[in-house]
């Protein structure tokens, strides 16, 4: 296995449940969702909403990071990156690539999540994602903004509604 396999837990290294879309921010959006439906029953419905939701939410990251398939993204990218206006002529894949795998990820880890929202903290963490990667932080954000996009744009055409809340 490599590191693009999608269901691979990377503490474990075996196939199950994407250790992304169980995590936090899946089950965050959860408890909010079930806790806000539960308050018309009173306290008691609210704690009572806020654990399903909390379920709800995993079960529904969980379902948007397997949709993802990073091997297939990173292929798209591969062929498409040189038509993209932000990109410097001549520049190799090997820049960009890791601005776009970071995009794809930060969705899966920030699911129904707005890219403007969560912008600041990737930005605060580039450093740290950009493998070899020569750009800062100002040009890979839009190699990173373009892959999010593409893959909300996918998820939100497999899940009724509007998923990343973006109008469309």
């Amino acid at each position: 296995m490599d590191k693009f396999d999608k269901n691979r837990d990377p503490v474990k290294k075996v196939t199950g449940s994407h250790p992304v879309g169980t995590g936090v921010g899946a089950v965050a959006g959860g408890i909010a969702a079930g806790a806000a439906a539960g308050t018309v029953a009173g306290p008691v419905g609210t704690a009572a909403g806020a654990v399903a939701g909390a379920v709800a939410g995993g079960l529904i990251g969980k379902g948007v990071a397997e949709m993802v398939d990073p091997k297939a993204e990173d292929a798209y990218w591969r062929d498409n990156y040189s038509t993209r206006p932000y990109v410097t002529s001549g520049a190799s894949y090997d820049e960009y690539g890791p601005a776009y795998r970071y995009g794809v990820d930060a969705l899966t880890r920030y699911p129904g999540r707005k890219f403007d929202e969560v912008e600041p903290e990737l930005g605060r963490r580039w450093d740290s994602a950009r493998e070899t990667s020569r750009l800062d932080w100002n040009r890979a954000k839009q190699a990173t903004r373009d892959s999010w996009q593409r893959v909300s744009d996918a998820v939100e055409r497999a899940i009724p509604g509007d998923s990343d809340h973006d109008g469309k």
